[in-house]
């Protein structure tokens, strides 16, 4: 508050008139907004400090879109209520095939079978805009995470397993002129109910930058290491190993053209005791000869730590949520990691690799589905094992807790 004597001034009053004016004629009004004022030339000054645009995720939910949504789904074309399908052995049923361009947007599926290794032995695959070999191939527990022929519950940001025995798949698979997709019985015993729903959009045509989505099968039964007598794998027999070129890796993928890699589930089941997860990502980008990414350990590549306190978790980006008898001969894992804040691009090859144990002492069983975008073509993908080769079992390698393969 000013002194009486200088807020009831003469001059003051003055001063302050004087202000008011001036800041008029500079179109200032009294709640302090700017007024436009003209220039030369008739133009409108824009003002000093414009109020910042709505962020577009508050009408995200809003915008309207410009493409039509359609389904394939296995509903009874009577009316009824038989809303599945049989799968008999051998047999296949086609669950999208549709002309023109699009994107699949969710896979649904759910599975009543008496055969309890259906999970492996039902493939799924699919092919894009007319082309000759699947750019999926993939026994569908593996595709959903579930690359031990078991069920179980949880959700991450691409893939979920919801209660009960219901498959969900968010991934983006567009398609410029034609998709097609289908599920296999490969197994000796009918599937008795395969009920799906493929949702998926219909456009007038596709932005020419973007790749098609692929997913790709791989396995090691075992995967041998070198050494059948260890027993201690911090032991300095094990542990002064070293490995700087990736030679005996896992590869999760290899592949050619312009793309990048998404992400992995990936299935263990031990074949020794101790722990199984001390070996290291190498990813190989272009043909670089060493690799261009290097990890420090299974369970870090999984955004885990410390052999992830042997509990199940399962996150958007990364979890680890089945682990049963962990680090003992038939301990069971699966894994997944999403690269969705950075897919791993390249530009002419990538190859993603993983050790089994440091330095590939290890000679577990590994299970695994690569996930990526690319141009077309792609390389050939590797021959899909056999469905009795992909049943899960424990193998006698020798090592800790096992007897030598050598042994009577």
């Amino acid at each position: 508050m000013y002194p009486p004597d200088q807020s009831s001034s003469p001059v003051r009053r003055r001063l302050l008139g004087t202000i008011v004016s001036a800041v008029a004629l500079l179109g200032v009004n009294a709640a302090g907004a700017t007024a436009s004022a003209p220039v030369e030339g008739g133009a409108i000054t824009p003002p000093a400090n414009p109020e910042p645009a709505a962020p577009e995720e508050l009408f995200a939910l809003a915008r309207l879109r410009n493409y039509t949504t359609r389904r394939s789904s296995s509903w009874d074309r009577t009316g009824g209520n038989n809303d599945a399908v049989p799968v008999e052995p051998g047999q296949t049923a086609t669950l999208l095939e549709v002309s023109g361009a699009g994107v699949v947007s969710h896979l649904w599926i759910t599975i009543n079978s008496s055969d309890p290794m259906h999970l492996k032995n039902l493939v799924l695959r699919a092919w894009w805009d007319g082309e000759t070999e699947p750019s999926v191939e993939v026994p569908i527990g593996d595709f959903f995470g579930l690359g031990l022929g078991e069920y179980f519950v949880y959700q991450s940001a691409l893939l979920a397993v919801a209660s009960i025995k219901a498959l969900n798949a968010y991934f983006q698979m567009p398609f410029a002129s034609s998709a097609r997709l289908t599920l296999t019985n490969e197994g000796k015993v009918r599937t008795d109910s395969l009920y799906f729903a493929v949702d998926y959009v219909k456009l007038p045509s596709l932005p020419g930058d973007l790749g098609r989505f692929h997913a790709q099968y791989r396995q090691c039964t075992p995967c041998k290491g070198p050494i059948e007598t260890w027993t201690d794998e911090y032991s300095n027999e094990i542990n002064d190993r070293k490995n700087l070129s990736g030679e005996d890796n896992y590869v999760f993928l290899e592949a050619t053209g312009k793309g990048h890699f998404l992400g992995v589930t990936h299935s263990v089941e031990q074949n020794q005791d101790q722990w199984f997860g001390e070996g290291d990502d190498m990813i190989f980008i272009d043909g670089d000869p060493a690799p261009t990414i290097n990890g420090t350990g299974t369970e870090d590549y999984y955004n885990g730590a410390w052999g992830f306190g042997d509990q199940p978790f399962a996150y958007l980006h990364n979890g680890a949520p089945y682990i049963v008898n962990p680090s003992r001969i038939g301990g069971r894992y699966c894994l997944y990691r999403w690269h969705i804040e950075s897919p791993i691009t390249f530009e002419k090859s990538i190859k993603v690799t993983i050790e089994h144990g440091h330095a590939n002492n290890r000679s577990d069983n590994f299970y695994s589905t690569a996930y990526w975008y690319q141009t077309e073509p792609h390389a050939p993908f590797p021959t899909l094992p056999a469905s009795a080769a992909r049943i899960p079992r424990v193998f006698r390698v020798g090592g800790p807790g096992a007897q030598p393969v050598s042994a009577s």
